[in-house]
């Protein structure tokens, strides 16, 4: 009996137990018979799953610091590992993957977002600068694409672009794991909303806030805010006193935000990233079977219409986004309605199941030269 491809997943910038590295494509890989390992920062030695996690500690922050040591010593650890398969989830690591293709190694590259898009709504970079970068970033990402052994992205559009530059493109969506999120419902009459996600001006957290007054509902707010600016700006609104903030959460305490919501809420500004993006939140306010609240963007409002799990808005109105968690909260039957729509809709179509399917089949014609 031959022995298992051996497959490395390699990340210098998620966090342990990130959802669509760990929890989906390793997991998934793992019970399909490959032997899988998960290079990470700042994790837990362990084996989870039939994951092998291999970390190492490191105190240091800043994006120079990541993108230089953190980096290197990932790639060091990956090394010893001898992998048939390296799987890349950060821009960053791409500079480093000349060197597993030196060493004869098949070389991934997950690219969880359209990098040169995201690059023009990136606070830190002044807005002067952008455009420059975001050019310059898609030359390098291309370069060094060209000469892997294949693309995974998360959504189509992402995968159109990378198939004007290499043949063997597959997209595996971000949707959620079928019987994750599946809730007990608390009582929804305190007319509470949630957003669960980064924590910045243009995924519309500004506008959630601003819009408190106008529906008297309390905003759950989970996640890390990604500019003390930002973070500072939000606590000195007057509404504040209407969030409920509860930090980064794991998992479970996701869930429990969601049992204790009566929407959910994603509205982001229409940035360029934005509009053909498929925002894994939407998809799991889905599966947890509450109703949701979405930027009117054309391809989420075919989403949400189309399955009837919510109403969707201009995402620059806070009066609008105020208007339509009035008329939920005030229709609990109709909420119901939505809420159950979208559980049915994630159980038929927007799930990982079909997506390991694919991840699966990349993967079998990837190895058949291994």
């Amino acid at each position: 009996m031959s022995k298992p491809i051996r497959v490395v997943h390699i990340s210098s910038a998620h966090k342990d137990g990130d959802v669509r590295i760990f929890h989906k494509e390793c997991v998934s890989l793992a019970e399909a018979g490959y032997d899988v390992f998960l290079v990470i920062p700042n994790a837990v030695l362990r084996i989870e799953r039939g994951v092998n996690i291999v970390s190492f500690q490191t105190k240091k922050q800043g994006r120079f610091y990541r993108t230089t040591k953190i980096v290197n010593r990932v790639f060091e650890e990956a090394e010893k590992l001898n992998g048939d398969i390296y799987h890349l989830h950060d821009p960053e690591l791409l500079r480093i993957s000349k060197k597993f293709k030196r060493l004869g190694k098949k070389v991934i590259y997950d690219a969880h977002e359209d990098l040169p898009r995201q690059i023009m709504s990136k606070a830190y970079i002044p807005g002067f600068l952008r455009k420059i970068i975001s050019w310059f970033t898609e030359k390098f990402e291309n370069r060094i694409v060209r000469k892997l052994d294949g693309v995974i992205t998360a959504t189509p559009f992402i995968r159109d672009r990378f198939l004007k530059i290499h043949p063997n493109v597959t997209d595996v969506k971000n949707l959620p794991l079928v019987n994750e999120l599946i809730v007990i419902k608390s009582d929804v009459s305190n007319r509470k909303v949630c957003y669960v996600g980064g924590l910045n001006k243009v995924r519309g957290v500004y506008e959630l806030v601003q819009c408190l007054d106008q529906c008297s509902a309390q905003l759950i707010l989970a996640g890390d805010f990604e500019d003390d600016h930002f973070k500072n700006k939000l606590f000195k609104h007057p509404n504040w006193k209407y969030v409920d903030y509860r930090g980064y959460l794991n998992r479970e305490q996701i869930k429990q935000v969601f049992a204790d919501s009566a929407v959910g809420m994603v509205t982001l500004h229409p940035m360029e990233n934005y509009l053909d993006a498929l925002p894994v939140k939407l998809f799991e306010y889905m599966a947890a079977g509450i109703p949701v609240i979405s930027s009117d963007f054309p391809l989420w409002k075919s989403i949400v219409e189309n399955s009837d799990c919510g109403i969707c808005v201009d995402p620059l109105s806070p009066q609008r986004i105020a208007e339509a968690v009035n008329k939920i909260l005030a229709d609990k039957e109709r909420a119901k309605q939505m809420g159950e729509n979208g559980r049915e809709a994630v159980m038929k179509i927007y799930n990982w199941n079909f997506e390991k399917e694919t991840l699966i089949k990349f993967y079998k014609s990837l190895v058949a030269n291994v």
